[in-house]
């Protein structure tokens, strides 16, 4: 019973090193994807206010229509 603990202790400190020691994945985020000005929906977020006429990129919204992919066949 005693070796049955004694190889389950080490099971797991060897799983505590093996999660300290792995690689950590790097979030680098593509420089296209940062210069997109499609409307997107963040939480904290401010949300412009416009005065007249103007133009704001990158709106933050909630819902931007349907998204589909529709296949039109051309008879020649």
């Amino acid at each position: 019973m005693f070796s049955f603990l004694v190889a389950i202790g080490i099971s797991i400190l060897l799983a505590v090193v093996a999660f300290m020691l792995m690689p950590r994945p790097k979030n680098n985020v593509p420089d296209m994807s940062r210069d997109l000005e499609i409307p997107t929906a963040e939480a904290g977020r401010p949300i412009p206010v416009v005065f007249g006429e103007g133009t704001i990129k990158s709106p933050n919204t909630l819902w931007y229509g349907d998204k589909d992919q529709e296949t039109v066949e051309i008879s020649a």
